[in-house]
């Protein structure tokens, strides 16, 4: 007897099903998917109990005339497909969402499937799939002029066993609506409505396709503040574009749950695209911290394979490193035009800390101080209250010279933070409206500078703001090629694989431009001569391996850039002006002018504002006045 077996086919249906449908979530991503493709302007969505109850999804697309929604339920019949002249299947120009036909049928093997679909001017039919069996047609109603409703009930119930490996209702829900909104960031010209258990959740209508469109969208989705911080991005190369919208460094989150990334309008996991976002944001954020973003690269379709995957959640490019390299210039260009500019839920998380609260009586050299309550028999006296004026309410520095509008002020370009911070030159104090950071006008705790703008005060890091600006300059010097290099006393010879070695060296040039030299020193292992000097007395062992694991896992050096850009953040931070050392006038509107003209000075090496901004009309409100 033979030990090789054909398979029923309704196992074939049931091995099917646990590639595409894993979860409720699934079964929704295809179904919309195919709402999408078929031209539907509007998807409604229903889950009940997680969707292992019921999911109902109804669209108003093209619908289907009876052979097709009979086909429709077959195993590999699709309408995303077509045959060439010469009678194959082009399987590389992909331009649909879905294309292997496979989700009704493998749903309709697990669950019970109840399909209504009506074609413009035909009649409205439905057909039923339950456990694999399907029903001959049968006429129906449908509400619209066309469109299709999908009715999926008792998921897995054909393979009970499967249920066991679901999460609680809360969770399935949860993925549900994250692959709701997933579709609709991706189609903004699409609107959607989703209700779980009864209760309306989402609510999305139909927006312009464009730049403008997908940013109402997103904020929609992703919140106010993020239209409100977001950077636009935009950039082509080689036939591959880049659009989408990055946060700020300084709206940014603990975790990397709020990155979506699409190609082709389709949304992808993929290591590829979410290392390039983390290189990206490696010289502005903290390792614990993460960008917020919505990236959609566009494609040709003959340079992306996007069969890898069952359930079509990743892709494989052709020219993976031109993609790469697209989306980090593209976001490091986006970050660069942002200038000084920091979050604005930086203010909003200041302003919560403001509170209001009754004055009470103020205990100095053992005498009470009065500070403005009914305490009059305590109250000070005249000569007491000119004792501490000054620190009460210090005197605005004046202006030297006046800067007209639309010229920038002489100090501004071309001088060095040390030269301004060391020497003190001259420096004008221009009227606060003319500058986006203001006039300075104190210095608080020797730590913070106060800066009064025109319509409101900056509250300024001094040491936070300098690092940055330090740090900036050294990677101009880095970027120049002005890395330096020290030789090895003791040349290291370090043990790889053969791949590797050949990885490496294949790099080696841009090794070299980061002041490390190495060379092959047989088929496996390489010879480290020299290493970049601001790495000191490093594991260079350590270091070789890290840069091939980064070479194998993300096609760049990732942990050699990021080590020295640890290294030279360390040293900015050191070589700063320091908290508590007190700063002339001159001084802290230098700081302020430079942060100006200097890119991402909004924050710090490590991701955190280096200056809060609150508007007049706020602190009017923390008074009453408004």
């Amino acid at each position: 007897m033979s030990n090789i077996q054909r398979l029923p086919q309704d196992t074939i249906n049931r091995i099917a099903a646990g590639e595409v449908v894993e979860r409720p979530a699934s079964a929704v991503k295809e179904l919309v998917e195919n709402a999408i493709d078929a031209g539907a302007r509007h998807i409604d969505i229903r889950a009940e109990q997680g969707g292992l109850s019921r999911i109902l999804i109804e669209d108003n697309g093209s619908g289907m005339a009876g052979p097709d929604l009979e086909l429709a339920v077959e195993r590999h019949a699709t309408s995303k497909l077509k045959p060439q002249a010469d009678g194959s299947w082009d399987l590389l120009h992909i331009q649909t969402l879905g294309f292997r036909g496979e989700a009704l049928p493998s749903m309709g093997s697990v669950a019970r499937l109840n399909i209504v679909s009506k074609a413009r001017g035909a009649q409205a039919l439905a057909i039923q799939v339950e456990g694999g069996a399907v029903s001959g047609l049968k006429p129906a109603a449908f509400g619209g002029e066309h469109g299709t409703r999908i009715d999926l009930r008792d998921l897995f119930y054909a393979t009970p066993a499967r249920l066991k490996f679901m999460k609680s209702e809360r969770s399935e829900n949860m993925a549900i609506a994250e692959e709701v909104k997933r579709q609709a960031m991706a189609h903004e010209d699409v609107g959607f409505s989703l209700e779980l258990d009864g209760k309306r959740v989402l609510k999305l209508y139909a927006e312009q396709p464009g730049f403008e469109g997908r940013l109402r969208r997103l904020a929609a989705i992703l919140g106010s503040d993020f239209g409100d911080n977001a950077l636009l991005i935009d950039q082509s190369r080689e036939g591959v574009c880049l659009t989408g919208y990055a946060g700020l460094p300084t709206f940014s989150r603990g975790n990397a749950m709020h990155q979506y990334l699409f190609v082709n309008s389709r949304p992808v996991r993929d290591k590829l695209l979410t290392g390039a976002l983390r290189a990206a944001y490696a010289d502005f954020l903290a390792r614990d911290r993460h960008p917020l973003a919505a990236l959609f690269v566009e494609i040709d379709p003959q340079d992306l394979d996007v069969n890898v995957h069952p359930a079509k959640a990743e892709v494989r490019f052709r020219d993976p490193n031109l993609v790469r390299g697209l989306i980090i210039g593209a976001l490091k260009h986006g970050l660069a035009s942002a200038g000084h500019r920091a979050a604005t839920t930086v203010a909003q998380t200041a302003l919560t800390g403001f509170r209001p609260e009754s004055v009470q009586p103020l205990l100095t050299e053992g005498r009470r101080v009065w500070q403005g309550n009914d305490d009059w028999q305590n109250r000070p006296t005249p000569s007491q209250l000119a004792a501490v004026r000054p620190f009460m309410a210090p005197e605005p520095f004046a202006p030297t010279a006046r800067v007209e509008p639309g010229h920038a002020a002489p100090f501004a370009q071309g001088v060095s933070e040390a030269a301004v911070l060391e020497r003190a030159p001259e420096v004008i104090a221009a009227p606060a409206e003319f500058f986006p950071l203001g006039a300075a006008r104190a210095q608080i705790h020797e730590t913070y500078v106060i800066a009064q703008t025109a319509d409101g005060l900056i509250i300024v890091d001094q040491h936070a703001a300098h690092e940055r600006l330090v740090y900036e300059q050294m990677k101009v010097a880095m970027a120049d090629g002005h890395v330096q290099s020290q030789g090895l006393l003791i040349p290291e010879i370090v043990d790889l694989e053969r791949e590797e070695v050949a990885r490496l060296i294949a790099r080696r040039d841009n090794l070299a431009e980061m002041g490390l030299q190495i060379e092959a020193f047989g088929p496996t292992s390489v010879l480290v001569r020299d290493v970049p000097a601001l790495l000191g007395d490093c594991d260079i062992a350590g270091l070789v391996r890290d840069l091939v694991d980064d070479l194998t896992e993300h096609g760049e050096l990732l942990a050699l850039k990021e080590r020295m850009a640890e290294i030279c953040g360390d040293h900015a931070c050191r070589h700063s002006v320091r908290s508590g050392r007190r700063l002339s006038a001159d001084e802290m509107n230098a700081l302020l002018r430079q942060m100006e003209v200097t890119a991402h000075s909004g924050q710090c090496n490590h991701g955190r504002p280096t200056y809060v901004e609150l508007k007049l009309k706020d602190i009017e409100k923390l008074f009453g006045r408004r």
